[in-house]
């Protein structure tokens, strides 16, 4: 079974099918091993009937008990071994099916890794949990197809020999048996695979739908809008539903009929076989030996039809993961050297440079603005950024990575403890975690928590209110410790007192560091060495804060609205009232205006 640690390989995304062969070809010598168990335990259960017949033409005589003793023991040692052999069978393709399930998630959250901040862009969030919880779980059931599958096709020839040394019109029937059984289900696996796929899309569609009410419900709650939402999402569940139904359908029938049918190729071998003997042209051990071949045919050819059932399921979930694997992370072709020495950020498209070592304030009447630049200093997209003259999509991005760090104010926060949520680069040193919740004036979030640090925090922070989500967020930041810091509205959803701490603590922490903040608190643009204001998306002033506000009527209208915010002691209309005991997160948004 793959590793933790061990490269999954490189998948073949040329198509569904390839890539389920993909995944066979990378166990190949565990899944021979499969398939060779899973023939000989299913030729050896043929091969009871073939004795139970020896024992009754020989051994139901009179004065030959010893030899229905022997053919008695005989079977009994045969069905032990061949125990034995279903269960190395079961283990072997256990193995199977998870390492083909482990490798696709290293593929696939390997492949999310790589696209980095395009995935957002080309595949929704619903899309990608819906193949990590399940078509993950579908393509490695399909692969079961390499053990009994090949198996039910060995010991269906074997007992079609068999049966022609018996009767060559019973063999004639058992051969013809699968032919119609796959001109019957072959429209409906068809049909299954076009109503999977839709089931799929819907599914995704419908999980995306979940993590953004999951999200945004208290938003929603205290906008009014959460009925309106909840109408939607129960009108998608319905339609999910009835295509479930729909799929169940199609799956029913092709499941009814691959028990159905072979029991109905049973009864009429059965009868020409009884007709046979009875006409003196086989005996009553071969009648019995009939009976028995037919019977253990019904588990290989309804596995068979099964087999084809998950099969055509497996093929729709490797085409989700190939459809993802094939998107193309954004080309990195720098080649040129990152500055050896902390330098200047430009952006040309705004006029907006960044002076190293100081922290720069950017403040815009629309936030998408400062939003937008922060992104292309940050090279989140297409740039024309230079850093220290050097064009920064010049520089290979995972150099850019290492000194550049954007973060934004709704980032991902991941389940687990606090601890392991803050230290994303690495384990994290009691005293760097002290300095970074100091920093951000976290030290009463993790003194809320039942065990400190080591507390357990939901997915996305949701057992947080959300100003504790913003500074557990700036802790993370602060933690990894960039050159260069690009912080997207890092105290909107802070009281004034709580902003005003933040702002003075982030100052002293990234002394000498380059630092970026965007925001229209005078609370933080105060503290800012310079402040750039953007008007349309371009520069349209810069300087110290109180300069800004005596000679640009712009800058202090727009800054005014946070006016009484100077005054840390009234925290009326700011922020997250829920840093004071109370919880309103709809209050986020005002503090992006200020």
């Amino acid at each position: 079974m793959i590793d933790a640690y061990e490269e999954p390989g490189v998948p073949d995304t040329r198509s569904g099918w390839r890539y389920l062969c993909w995944l066979v070809w990378r166990q190949r010598g565990r899944s021979l091993a499969g398939a060779s168990l899973a023939s000989v335990w299913m030729v050896l259960l043929a091969a009871q009937p073939y004795m139970m017949a020896r024992a009754v033409d020989d051994g139901l005589v009179p004065g030959r008990l010893g030899v229905l003793a022997a053919w008695t023991g005989a079977m009994f040692v045969l069905g032990a071994g061949n125990a034995w052999l279903s269960i190395m069978r079961h283990r072997t393709m256990t193995r199977v099916r998870m390492d083909a399930n482990f490798r696709t998630v290293k593929v696939v959250v390997g492949h999310v890794v790589r696209l980095g901040a395009a995935l957002p862009r080309r595949a929704g969030a619903g899309e990608v949990v819906t193949i990590g919880v399940g078509d993950v779980q579908v393509i490695a059931q399909s692969l079961t197809a390499v053990g009994p599958g090949v198996g039910s096709a060995v010991v269906y020839v074997v007992v079609a020999g068999l049966l022609f040394a018996v009767s060559a019109p019973l063999a004639a029937v058992v051969l013809l048996g699968l032919p119609v059984l796959a001109l019957v289900t072959g429209p409906l696996t068809l049909r299954l695979q076009h109503a999977e796929s839709e089931y799929r899309e819907r599914q995704g569609v419908l999980t995306a739908r979940i993590g953004d009410l999951a999200g945004g419900l208290r938003v929603l709650n205290g906008l009014g809008g959460k009925s309106l939402f909840a109408d939607g999402f129960r009108t998608d569940s319905q339609a999910l539903r009835a295509q479930g139904y729909r799929v169940g359908a199609v799956a029913s029938w092709v499941q009814a009929l691959g028990v159905g049918l072979p029991t109905l190729f049973l009864a009429v071998v059965t009868w020409l076989g009884a007709r046979l003997t009875a006409q003196g042209h086989i005996s009553i051990g071969q009648l019995v030996s009939v009976y028995g071949y037919v019977a253990v045919l019904i588990g290989p050819v309804a596995f068979m039809v099964q087999m084809v059932y998950e099969l055509n399921r497996g093929v729709v979930a490797a085409r989700r993961v190939v459809r993802l694997l094939r998107l193309a992370p954004d080309p990195d072709e720098g080649t040129r050297p990152a500055p050896a020495e902390p330098a200047e950020l430009h952006d040309p498209v705004s006029g907006v440079r960044i002076a190293p070592g100081r922290l720069t304030a950017l403040a815009a009447a629309r936030p998408a603005e400062a939003a937008a630049v922060v992104d292309r200093l940050g090279r989140f997209g297409p740039t024309d950024v230079t850093w220290g003259g050097v064009r920064l999509d010049a520089i290979p991005l995972a150099d850019v990575r290492a000194r550049v760090l954007v973060a934004d104010n709704e980032a991902d926060l991941f389940a687990g403890p606090l601890r392991e949520v803050v230290a994303a680069g690495g384990a994290a040193g009691e005293a760097a975690l002290r300095r970074a919740l100091y920093a951000a004036a976290a030290e009463d979030v993790v003194r809320g928590l039942p065990e400190g640090a080591d507390s357990a925090v939901a997915g996305q922070g949701r057992s947080l209110s959300g100003g504790q989500r913003q500074r557990v967020r700036l802790v993370r930041a602060l933690l990894a410790d960039p050159e260069v810091l690009l912080a997207v509205e890092p105290t909107s959803a802070l009281d004034a007192h709580t902003e005003a701490t933040v702002a003075e603590r982030l100052r002293a922490a990234r002394e000498g560091r380059t630092t970026v903040v965007t925001s229209t608190s005078p609370l933080l643009l105060d503290r800012a060495d310079t402040v750039v204001f953007l008007a349309d998306g371009k520069v349209a002033a810069r300087g110290p804060h109180r300069r800004l506000l005596a000679e640009e009527p712009e800058y202090r209208a727009l800054v005014a609205r946070d006016v009484e915010a100077e005054n840390p002691e009234n925290t009326e209309d700011r922020g997250d009232p829920e840093d004071a005991g109370n919880a309103a997160d709809v209050t986020d948004t005002e503090g992006v205006a200020g």
